[in-house]
Formats: C-alpha cells, sequence, structure tokens
C-alpha cells in the first residue's frame, strides 16, 4: 500500500494578509478556484488509488480541515497536533500509524500548500520514487530550478542510482544570489521540494539510527493516541517533542538517500511573487485573482502587477513590479523584489498585539462564520452564518450583553431558563451573565446579526458550559 500523507501546517506569514494563523496557507485558493489543501488531496488520491490520505494538521484546523474535504468521496483521516512539532515529530508519528494499516506500507510525504500543475509527470516521479523506497531507500523528489532562487534549499546531486535517480551528495541551505547562480551554471543542483517517498519501517530505523532520542519518545507518544472515527489525537506529550525538521534529523545524516530530479509545474507558493508567477497574465505581465465573479480589476498603463481583492474594484494605473493585496480589513502594497519581507509585517501586528495576524474580519468556527461588521467603544456587531444542523456552545459573558436578530432560516435560542424559536425579523435579548445557546435545527443556513454592548468585548470573554465540538474538557 502507497500511503499519502499531508503535511497541513504552516503560518504562511510571506501571504499575508490573506494567509493568517486562523486561516493559513493550505485554505488559500489558488490555480483553479480550489484550496491548496483540497488540490493536494485530489492529487493523493489520484495517486494512490487504495489509500485513504492521512492530513496531519493542528488541532485548530480539524474543523476547518474537515469542512474543506468533506465533498471528497474518500475521506481521509486526521492526526492532530495539539503543537505545532516541525516535519520530524509529524512524519514519526505517521509512520506509526501507517504500520498499523500496513506492516508493507510506503508513505508518499506531501505539504499540503504546494501547486503542482503537471500531474501525469507527478505521478511518473511518485512510481519512480516508489520503486526506490521498496529497494530501501529514502527517496526524495527534487525540482529542476528554473533560475537562480534564493528562497529555496539546494540539494547537490552525486552519482546516478539509476536512468532517473541520483545519490544525495549533500543538503545546502537558502544560498545567496551569487550563489544560486552558480549552482544553476554546476546544473548538478536541484531545489529541495519537502517531499518524500519511503517504507514506513524503513524511516522508522533511519530515524532510530540518526535521531534515537526523538523515535523513542515518538513511540512513547503513541501510546497514549486517542482515536475517535476519523480523529487520531496526539496527546499533550507530543508537545513535548524536539521541534526539528526531517531534513535536519533524518535526511542530512542518513546514507541511503536519493534524489529524483524532476519538472512537474512545481511551486511551493512561497510568497506573493510566486502567487503572481503560478497566475495566467495579460500581455503587459499583470495578473489578477479576484474572489467573486462581480468583481472587477481595472489595469492602465501597468506592467508585472500582482492584483488580488476579495471585496472591492480595485483599479491600478502606471504601475510597475507591485503586489496590491486587499482584503476587507487589511491591505498590502509592495514591490515584487520585497515579497520575501512581508513576514516582517507579521512580526509587527504580533509584537503591537494585533488581531489582523491571526484572524480575518470573516472568522471560521466549527458552526459556521462570523463576520465583524463595525465595532467601536462599548459596541460591535457581527453578522453570523450557522451551518444547516450545528449548533454554539451553551455559554456565558460575563462583560457583555447580546441582541439577536434573525436575518434569514430558522434559530432555536436557549436564553437563560428559556428555549425559544425564532424566524426571520424576530429578536431576543440576553443579557450579561445569561447562559445561552444558539442552534440551526433545520437543513437550511441561519443567518443573524448580533449586536454585542460592554464595557469589553474581547473573544475571550466567554465561559463554555457544554459543547458539541469537545471545545469544553
Amino acid at each position: 500500500m502507497l500511503v499519502p500523507i499531508i503535511l497541513s501546517g504552516g503560518a504562511g506569514t510571506r501571504l499575508w494578509p490573506v494567509s493568517r494563523e486562523s486561516h493559513p496557507k493550505p485554505f488559500m485558493k489558488i490555480g483553479g478556484g480550489k484550496s491548496l489543501l483540497t488540490q493536494t488531496y485530489e492529487r493523493a488520491l489520484s495517486v494512490c488509488d487504495f489509500a485513504a490520505p492521512l492530513i496531519v494538521t493542528n488541532t485548530n484546523y480539524y474543523f476547518l480541515s474537515r469542512d474543506e474535504l468533506d465533498a471528497q468521496e474518500v475521506k481521509p483521516h486526521y492526526m492532530l497536533e495539539p503543537t505545532g512539532r516541525n516535519t520530524a515529530p509529524a512524519i514519526a508519528l505517521a509512520a506509526l500509524w501507517a504500520l498499523q494499516q500496513d506492516a508493507d506500507a510506503c508513505m508518499l510525504v506531501m505539504p499540503a500548500d504546494h501547486l503542482i500543475t503537471d500531474t501525469p509527470a507527478f505521478h511518473q516521479a511518485v512510481k519512480r520514487a516508489e520503486t526506490l523506497a521498496r529497494a530501501g531507500t529514502l527517496a526524495l523528489f527534487g525540482i529542476r530550478p528554473t533560475g537562480p532562487e534564493t528562497g529555496f534549499g539546494y540539494i547537490e546531486m552525486g552519482e546516478a542510482v539509476d536512468s532517473y535517480a541520483f545519490a544525495v551528495k549533500r543538503f545546502v541551505e537558502k544560498p545567496d544570489q551569487a550563489t544560486a547562480e552558480g549552482y544553476l551554471a554546476q546544473g548538478n543542483y536541484v531545489w529541495n521540494s519537502g517531499m518524500f517517498c519511503f517504507r514506513a519501517d524503513g524511516i522508522l530505523e533511519a530515524m532510530h539510527a540518526c535521531s534515537p532520542a526523538l523515535v523513542d519518545a515518538a513511540r512513547a507518544v503513541w501510546k497514549e493516541v486517542q482515536v475517535e472515527g476519523d480523529r487520531i489525537e496526539l496527546p499533550a506529550a507530543f508537545s513535548a517533542l524536539d521541534s526539528i525538521s526531517i531534513d535536519y534529523a533524518v535526511m542530512e545524516k542518513a546514507a541511503n538517500i536519493t534524489v529524483i530530479p524532476g519538472d512537474f509545474g512545481w511551486s511551493d507558493i512561497g510568497a506573493w511573487n510566486a502567487v503572481a508567477d503560478a497566475t495566467a497574465s495579460d500581455e503587459f505581465g499583470n495578473t489578477t485573482n479576484t474572489q467573486e465573479d462581480l468583481l472587477q480589476t481595472i489595469i492602465i498603463d501597468s506592467r508585472n502587477t500582482h492584483i488580488e481583492s476579495q471585496a472591492r474594484l480595485v483599479a491600478a494605473i502606471g504601475l510597475d513590479d507591485l503586489l496590491i493585496i486587499d482584503t476587507p480589513d487589511a491591505l498590502l502594497v509592495a514591490s515584487k523584489s520585497s515579497s520575501q519581507e512581508v513576514r516582517q509585517v507579521v512580526s509587527r501586528l504580533k509584537a503591537g498585539g494585533h488581531d489582523a495576524h491571526k484572524l480575518h474580519r470573516t472568522v471560521a468556527r466549527p458552526w459556521g462564520t462570523y463576520t465583524v461588521l463595525e465595532e467601536g467603544p462599548g459596541f460591535k456587531i457581527k453578522r453570523i452564518v450557522v451551518k444547516a444542523g450545528a449548533s454554539l456552545s451553551l455559554q456565558m459573558h460575563h462583560h457583555r450583553s447580546e441582541h439577536w436578530i434573525v436575518v434569514s432560516g430558522v434559530a432555536e435560542v436557549v436564553n437563560g431558563d428559556q428555549t425559544i424559536r425564532l424566524e426571520s425579523n424576530q429578536s431576543t435579548y440576553i443579557p450579561a451573565g445569561h447562559r445561552h445557546r444558539l442552534a440551526n435545527v433545520t437543513e437550511t443556513e441561519l443567518a443573524l446579526i448580533e449586536v454585542q454592548c460592554g464595557p469589553y468585548l474581547g473573544e475571550d470573554d466567554i465561559v463554555r458550559f457544554d459543547d458539541i465540538y469537545g471545545r469544553v474538557k
């Protein structure tokens, strides 16, 4: 069995303001209207016909991931990390899981946030990698460089193993411009894609030889795993594992490493210039990626400029080599040459305690979404959408009261000791300190407007008493 393992994590800070901590890069829709996670999942199913993929992700992204993949005929398994610990611990636990599925399992490890446009070429590379993996090597996918890229790690290829694979001579960190140009001229360097293929028992043996403490700790964590339905809950002890990449933990130390150089339209979509490169351009090199059919982008006398808008018409005149990324609550304007520096914006937002580093104006929750429409001293107005059959937790707020006005659908509301039913244009008032719950017991969406009033309106002013999504321990 070839088991696809999809690593879905990382904040994608260079893709702010679209990628944020609560809605990171794998959920961005790039190259065809589907999210990167969905594209990776469908690619995994097309390569591995008989195995449901395992998605390794943070506990906080479980419901978001499940909603994203709900339409898939083959449902995934989810391995949920309490804290991100880089790729080596994730792969170790995934290997232990894969061995339970099949003692001879091979693992195809793929990040969830890469773009691949030539699927047949990728299939061919996977077949070659699986052959090598079953012969006992750890196979890596290298990407033939298309330019002197300084944002990727490189692999120096050694002697040929067969007609399509090479021994790995060494790994190289992200180089400066001159060094990258030298690698391109030499011709025996490839980009490190971060994708792998190996036997599950083989990677564990390599870990035991190269990083024995890590694999021993992973085995101890595995004994405490809780499985419920499609969820494989890793215990709190997982957070104590070393945070280390698989390259540092194993690949740079092991002897039986091979690399398959390929060219299958790969991009790690690491920054906005990569998004622009993956988008069809006009005759002047301008690219757009608007989110709604009714939106328009007007470009006049501009070149090599990428514009992305989620809510408004954007007009650009006389621009050259710029990035304009517009979301409902944040606007990024940067030169393409500075796209790697967007992460500095996120660092400043974090340092200043600004929520824009982690939250969009529309925030996803297991039950649906809420959108902050307006806020000011002592008040906040939200639009709340509750999915069919979903329910918020039974909760209470110390500092704020809430007014709920139903816009569409039917709401079942617990308000103190009462349970009431509200339809369109009906409302209720919930005083501070009242236990309350909002539920949608119908088969259609419920939408309402919430008006909050009080001296403190932070999202942490919530006491949960009962919750169907496991948020009350």
